[in-house]
């Protein structure tokens, strides 16, 4: 048990442990794990640990040392160990109130009227500490509310968003299979026209070559065989064909 703790000495949280020790809250509690795992002791109020002075000169030498964090902690806890054993707890004396009373009643109203103001004072204290702790559990509870409506909203927003870019995603998948399907079908009937104009242009090719070659029989025959108005008779027949 510690008794090592001076009169109206300051206490630190977590927090203001880690900023005066110069590190993280996590970190200070980290370094506290390891103190307590070797044996170091903390005033501690439930869970929660209380820091004093020579707890924050215990953590600025674990940041500070080269050695293994363990060693360090070991060597604090041997150095507190010998605080605690030197140190020794001072009894205060409680005089005789009694003997010592004041014998004049206006003293002795004094005293009392003294005693009543600050029993009156401590009692207004006491209120204003417990109003405290009313309001910041009021406020720990609406954080707690507030917290809840947040996460459900969040959780909320990314579900709908979830759903959109699904339903996005379906959409566009379902206009680029429409939009596949138009251009195979225009592509296709594409290539029929194209393989119709080819059709019409071969067949055009063939009955020119054959106009040509019998243009070309025609007038190569001997004149012999035909006089001219057999020749002329025979080129308008070619034509009419």
């Amino acid at each position: 048990m510690r008794h090592d703790i001076q009169p109206n000495e300051r206490s630190f949280s977590s927090k203001e442990a880690a900023e005066e020790a110069g590190i993280a809250t996590p970190t200070v509690r980290k370094y506290g794990q390891i103190l307590e795992r070797n044996g170091y002791e903390f005033l501690k109020d439930g869970e929660r640990r209380i820091f004093v002075q020579s707890d924050i000169n215990a953590l600025i030498a674990l940041r500070d040392t080269d050695k293994p964090l363990d060693d360090t902690a070991k060597d604090l806890v041997y150095q507190q160990k010998e605080r605690l054993e030197g140190f020794n707890e001072t009894e205060i004396a409680i005089p005789d109130t009694y003997d010592n009373l004041p014998h004049d009643p206006n003293q002795l109203k004094e005293i009392l009227l003294f005693v009543s103001n600050e029993l009156a004072a401590t009692r207004e204290m006491n209120v204003q500490l417990t109003n405290g702790m009313s309001q910041l559990k009021t406020t720990v509870s609406r954080l707690q509310q507030d917290h809840h409506v947040i996460s459900s909203t969040i959780g909320n927003s990314a579900q709908k968003t979830h759903a959109k870019i699904e339903k996005l995603t379906e959409q566009q998948k379902t206009n680029y299979e429409t939009l596949l399907q138009q251009e195979k079908q225009k592509s296709e009937f594409l290539q029929k026209e194209l393989q119709k104009m080819r059709d019409e242009q071969q067949k055009e090719w063939r009955s020119q070559n054959d106009f040509n070659k019998r243009l070309e029989e025609a007038i190569q025959q001997p004149k012999e065989k035909w006089g001219t108005k057999g020749k002329w008779r025979r080129l308008f027949s070619i034509f009419r064909i």
